[in-house]
Parts: structure tokens; C-alpha cells; sequence
């Protein structure tokens, strides 16, 4: 109630400055970073149905820390790619994969995603914090993570997979809930409008190693980045400063940081370039690895022993907002000059840059000086409209991902052993209650093996394949209340939040058009909040990057703007 009543009085405070109501009261309240790039990663912002379709789409070359928005979509031919999410949740696709960031909100302050993944192979690490919710939706189901878990999920032609790494998850389908626990694979065919296997994981491969090794490394090098700066609420991006650079102490801001190999007058911008987004408008792209948090969080200080300084500033809290920019600089103006100024920790919008004296980076077209200028204060002045003057680095256009044809591998459908719950059994799944209880009868026997299942599935795959009719088996009396499972392993799981109810999202289409319709993406839900609100925040000081190019959680009056990665916004309707 308390939060709740400070963001009603914030948002009043802001109507107060003369904000306009259009700058607020949206759903893009969130960015995030494509943070790793192997191959032929491209994208697209905005897109209507189905991105695999859409000719309109206009798909792009996608550059290491591109910011992503809800209404993306990210996809692979030949290469992978990495999606770092704000709480250090991690997104890892294959070859020939294609995923939509369906929704990317916030719920009274929890983070709340819901992915699409239209074909391909994706793993999810998710370590969620609070009341986040997270969620991929395949061709015939989604899953939800259930506290700290990694899961595969895959999404071919004929059904669609999911094997469970770490932790718990939950298959949804048809508003049921089945719980999955480390080592447990879930299979639905696309033939089997209601039936689903449950069985071992399958043996890793090339990639499941890799995004091991990959979630290994940033987890790493991201703890031990937080004896340097602490932010629980916001981790993205700590793990490459750690890898990439070094930590030094400076008085008054604790410590700051510089990337290794760099003299004592390097340029902060030497290593990135212009990307017109289409919502915040001119923004800078580093290329290295560890160019996110330094261009996009935080302010520059210049130290006589080491130069150029990032300083973590705005970080702390497991709630608090963390502002992000289009880019860490003040844009000033001498005549026909234009130069950028790195942002220093302490200044405000409209006012004279701090590091001002320490130089400035002239920029010409989309390319800026290796070398600064001197600025006195007087002949250089704050610009407080973005320069649109400045080009933004040639966009690589380039064609629609492909459709790939792909089929369950072979024995996704039976398992060494396989049981089922007996129909006489006193524990059962309760749908409403999302958590097994005890009816108090005393069951007679509390699994029974059953053996003659994995024949009447192997007969039945056999049948389709060779194109005759499929007979559907008599069912037992525990089968017939509702979709078959055929379990293996424990049935224990931790209890998942209860979902709620918002507007209902569009189908998923498949890779191939099913027998069935597709499944949507799952009502988003959080531990503090049974609804999607409304509510948005916002800075009062703003500077460095370009003008608005739409509507969205940010105010971009004067130079630039800043837009609140950890509150505002709320998510659910479709995003193009």
C-alpha cells in the first residue's frame, strides 16, 4: 500500500513539472541486453503476427549489446546468441532459432517476461528475485520457472520438449499446471491433442555444454563484481566488467572502473557507434563485451592517475530504479560544433557539464574524436535537444529468418521406465491449489508400473508414421478424467504462484501449420501483485541521449533522456 501511494504521489509530482501524459502510462518498462553474438544473430523491433511471415518486419544485423525492448524479435541461422535479463536471468539460443519478447513489464515492482518461442531450441537460466515471473511458450505448451531453475525447451514440427536441468518448473496447458523437478523431461506430440510423456532428461550435447559453461563464467565473474559495487536488484553486466577490466578505489564513489590495456588519455567512446533506436532515438552501441553498463548506467569521473573512470552511481536496493540512458554523455554545443561530454555522477539536466574542463569529444556525422578538445565554460553550452544532425552507423538490412523443418528425435515418446498414478491413489495434483495433497484415502498401492504403456505409444507413433489412422487406446479410469501423463521420477515441487487473469494474448503460430491451434503465452502473475497495473516512473533529470521516438516509460525533454529499468509500465496486451 505504501509503495503503491508513493508511485500514485511520484506520478503526481511529475504531472507538476509539466510532464505531458503521453511521456507515461505505457508498457515498455524494461530493456535488456543481447549481451553475446556468435555468428548470424539478427533482429527485428516491431513485427505484426508472425515474425517468420511478416515481409514488413525489417530485420537487421544484430550488434553485442543491442538494447531490447518488448515487441522484439531475436533470431539465429547459423550462430547463437545470449539474452542477459536485469536480475541475472539468462536466455541462450541455438542454430535456426527465433524467440519474441512478448512481454517485458513490471507488476507493482516484480519483473514480469513472457517469451514466444517460434521454432528453434532455447535454455533458460532464471534466478528470480521477489515476485518475478518468467515464462517461455513453445508450439503446445509454456513453461514456468519455479524459483532458481535452468530448462531446454524446444520447439519442433511435430510436438515440442522440455528437459529440466536445475530446479523446479511448470508445464502449463490448457489452464493445467504439471510440475516438473531436475532430471525430468516433459513431450507433447502435436498428434496428441491431450496426451504428454514424462521421462528422464536426454544425454547433453554440444550446446547444452556450452550454455553450462556460459551460465559457469557470468555467474562467476558477476559475484565477484559485487564486492565492488552493491546492486542485488540489478546485475547485467557486472560479470563483464569483472572479465574485461579492473576495479580502482576513488575517493568519494567507492570504486570505479577502466578496461584493461587503456593509457591514461583514452576515450571512454572510442569502441561503439550510433544506433537510431526507434523508441529513445539516438543511441550509442558499444562493441566490446564489456560495453553496456559503462554507456548506458552510471557517470564518468577523470582520476590523474588512471584518466577515464566509470562509477557504478544509481545502483543499490533490490527496488530501486536504476536509470538508464541512451548514452552516458552531455551534448554540448560551440557554434557549428557538436561534442559530447562524458556525464559526470553529479549533473543535472540543463546545467553545465561537470567534466566540462576535462575535454571534449567533438563529433562529426556519426564519427566522434579519438582525441578531446578543450571547453571553457562559456563558449561551450549545454545542448538540450538531442542533435539531429548526427548519423547513425549504416544499418546492415537483411533477410527473414528461415523456417526449418525439425522432428522430435527418436524416443522422446518411450523411456526405460515408466509409471503412472494409480487410479486408486490418496495423492493427487490439485489444479486450483497448484500443489499435490493427500484426498485421505488409504491407497492401496501408491505407483503401479505400467508396462504395457510404452507398447501402446510405440504402436501409435508406428501408426503415424506410416500414415494410417491412429486408434486411440482404451483408457484407464485414471486417464479419462483428463490428459494422460506418463510420469517418471519424484512428484515433489516446491508450490508455484497462483496466476491471474489479464487479457488474453494471441496464439503462438508453429513452425508448420499444426493439427491444432497453438497454445498462447500464459497469464503473467507475480508474488505482490494479482493484476497487471498501470503504473509508470520517472526521472526528473534527463540528458545525454536522443529524443523520444515514441511513447513510453521515459521523459525526454532537452538533451536526451533516461528511462527506468526497474519500475513502470505493465505488460499483457500485444506489443505491435
Amino acid at each position: 500500500m505504501t509503495q503503491r501511494f508513493f508511485r500514485f504521489f511520484y506520478s503526481l509530482s511529475l504531472l507538476a513539472l509539466g510532464l505531458s501524459s503521453g511521456a507515461f502510462g505505457n508498457s515498455h518498462a524494461r530493456i535488456v541486453r543481447l549481451s553475446l553474438v556468435q555468428g548470424d544473430v539478427r533482429f527485428a523491433p516491431s513485427f505484426r503476427d508472425d515474425s517468420l511471415t511478416d515481409l514488413n518486419a525489417g530485420w537487421q544485423t544484430a550488434p553485442v549489446n543491442l538494447p531490447i525492448r518488448q515487441g522484439y524479435v531475436l533470431a539465429t541461422d547459423n550462430g547463437r546468441a545470449e539474452v542477459e535479463f536485469e536480475n541475472g536471468a539468462m536466455v541462450f539460443l541455438g542454430p535456426n532459432t527465433v524467440i519474441e519478447f512478448y512481454d517485458l513489464s513490471l507488476q507493482d515492482g516484480d519483473r514480469i517476461t513472457r517469451l514466444v518461442l517460434r521454432q528453434g531450441t532455447a535454455t533458460v537460466y532464471v534466478n528470480p528475485g521477489g515476485g518475478d515471473y518468467f515464462s517461455v511458450t513453445g508450439g503446445d505448451f509454456s513453461v514456468e520457472a519455479a524459483g532458481r531453475t535452468t530448462f531446454r525447451l524446444d520447439n519442433f514440427d511435430d510436438g515440442s520438449t522440455v528437459n529440466v536441468e536445475q530446479g523446479h518448473a511448470n508445464v502449463l496447458r490448457d489452464k493445467k499446471s504439471t510440475p516438473l523437478e531436475k532430471g525430468q523431461s516433459l513431450s507433447m506430440h502435436a498428434n496428441d491433442s491431450g496426451d504428454f510423456v514424462i521421462g528422464r532428461t536426454a544425454d547433453l550435447d554440444d550446446f547444452d555444454h556450452w550454455v553450462s559453461g556460459r551460465i559457469d563464467s557470468v555467474v562467476t565473474a558477476t559475484n565477484y563484481s559485487s564486492q565492488y559495487v552493491n546492486s542485488p536488484g540489478y546485475t547485467s553486466g557486472f560479470g563483464d566488467l569483472y572479465t574485461y577490466g579492473s576495479w580502482y578505489p576513488l575517493a568519494g564513489y567507492g570504486y570505479g572502473w577502466r578496461p584493461f590495456g587503456m593509457g591514461l588519455g583514452w576515450s571512454p567512446f572510442d569502441y561503439g557507434g550510433w544506433y537510431q533506436d526507434p523508441f529513445f532515438g539516438l543511441t550509442f552501441i558499444g562493441y566490446q563485451p564489456w560495453g553496456w553498463l559503462p554507456y548506458h548506467y552510471g557517470g564518468w569521473v577523470f582520476s590523474p592517475n588512471y584518466g577515464w573512470v566509470w562509477v557504478p552511481v544509481g545502483f543499490g536496493g533490490y527496488a530501486g530504479a536504476v536509470p538508464y540512458r541512451p548514452v552516458t554523455a552531455v551534448w554540448v554545443r560551440n557554434g557549428a560544433s557538436l561534442g559530447m561530454v562524458p556525464l559526470h555522477p553529479t549533473d543535472k539536466f540543463g546545467k553545465t557539464a561537470q567534466n566540462l574542463n576535462q575535454g571534449i569529444y567533438t563529433v562529426q556525422n556519426s564519427q566522434i574524436a579519438r582525441t578531446s578538445v578543450a571547453g571553457e565554460k562559456g563558449s561551450w553550452s549545454v545542448v538540450k535537444q538531442a542533435p539531429t544532425q548526427i548519423a547513425a552507423s549504416p544499418v546492415v538490412i537483411t533477410t527473414p529468418p528461415a523456417r526449418v523443418s525439425r522432428a522430435i528425435p527418436a524416443g522422446s515418446f518411450t523411456s526405460n521406465r515408466m509409471v503412472i498414478s494409480g487410479r486408486e491413489s490418496s495423492i493427487s495434483y490439485d489444479p486450483i491449489e497448484h500443489r499435490y495433497v493427500n484426498s485421505g484415502n488409504p491407497p492401496p498401492t501408491q505407483q503401479t508400473e505400467v508396462p504395457s504403456e510404452m507398447n501402446r505409444r510405440a504402436n501409435r507413433e508406428a501408426s503415424v508414421e506410416r500414415g494410417g489412422a491412429v486408434q486411440n487406446s482404451p483408457k484407464s479410469p485414471a486417464q479419462s478424467s483428463g490428459a494422460s501423463a506418463v510420469i517418471l521420477g519424484s512428484n515433489k515441487t516446491p508450490e508455484p504462484p497462483k496466476p491471474a487473469a489479464p487479457p488474453t494474448p494471441p496464439p503462438a503460430p508453429r513452425a508448420t501449420t499444426p493439427p491444432r491451434p497453438p497454445v498462447p503465452p500464459p497469464p503473467a502473475h507475480s508474488a505482490n501483485s494479482a493484476s497487471s497495473g498501470n503504473s509508470s516512473s520517472h526521472g526528473s533529470s534527463s540528458w545525454g541521449g536522443g529524443s523520444g521516438g515514441g511513447s513510453s516509460s521515459h521523459s525526454s525533454s532537452g538533451g536526451g533522456s533516461w528511462h527506468s529499468s526497474s519500475s513502470g509500465g505493465s505488460g499483457g496486451g500485444h506489443p505491435h
